[in-house]
């Protein structure tokens, strides 16, 4: 079992590559003069896919997860930069440890009805699975991907600057994740999922 992690100098590219189309998102955000920037911190709920315990006994699922999004949105457009994290992303089990980190950058088309603003979006970013075995030995393993996500919500303004939003979407890895070899874990399949997530926006 080798705790490498591949050549770091192209992992460092890729991810750094994926940080400036991620971050062009968000300077790309709408230009129309109704648009205004939000701020979203949400919780929300794995299901589907890669995501809780594999068929293996003494394994627990662990499906929250917790993030935060900010960019901006007008009456039919926006865009955005979010930030999730989910710990023990494969289950909790004993001497292992396993998380999944996704930092996507969306384009939302979302048509404004009064305080009620449904949406779809799109996004690509980056994909972080991390795994370490810490039982007998300490090995640590991490892997940086180029990955996608599809979905959609609502959101539901209760004011000028406050309301609730919640959204279900899809990601998905590009290439294949293989973490330390382990079999309680993705063997070499492409890592994905499904999330559930709510939370109250601030719009300002």
């Amino acid at each position: 079992m080798n705790g490498s992690v591949g050549c770091p100098f192209s992992r460092a590219k890729h991810t750094f590559a994926v940080a400036v189309v991620v971050g062009a998102s968000v300077f790309c955000l709408p230009t129309q003069s109704a648009a205004q920037a939000f701020v979203y911190p949400f919780l929300g709920y794995n299901f589907s896919g890669d995501s809780g315990c594999p068929e293996i006994t003494d394994c627990e699922d662990k499906n929250l997860n917790w993030g935060v999004s900010l960019g901006a949105v007008g009456g039919i457009v926006g865009a955005e930069l979010e930030f999730a994290h989910t710990d023990n992303f494969f289950g909790e089990t004993i001497g292992t440890k396993t998380s999944v980190t996704t930092i996507m950058g969306h384009f939302l088309l979302a048509p404004k009805f009064g305080p009620i603003q449904p949406y779809g979006l799109a996004g690509l970013g980056v994909i972080r699975s991390k795994a370490e075995v810490t039982a007998g030995t300490s090995v640590d393993n991490g892997e940086n991907d180029f990955g996608y996500d599809i979905g959609g919500g609502l959101m539901v303004f209760f004011g000028e600057h406050v309301g609730a939003r919640a959204d279900i979407r899809y990601f998905r890895s590009f290439s294949a994740v293989d973490l330390l070899d382990l079999e309680v874990l993705l063997g070499e399949d492409k890592l994905d999922f499904g999330r559930f997530s709510g939370g109250v926006v601030f719009k300002f």
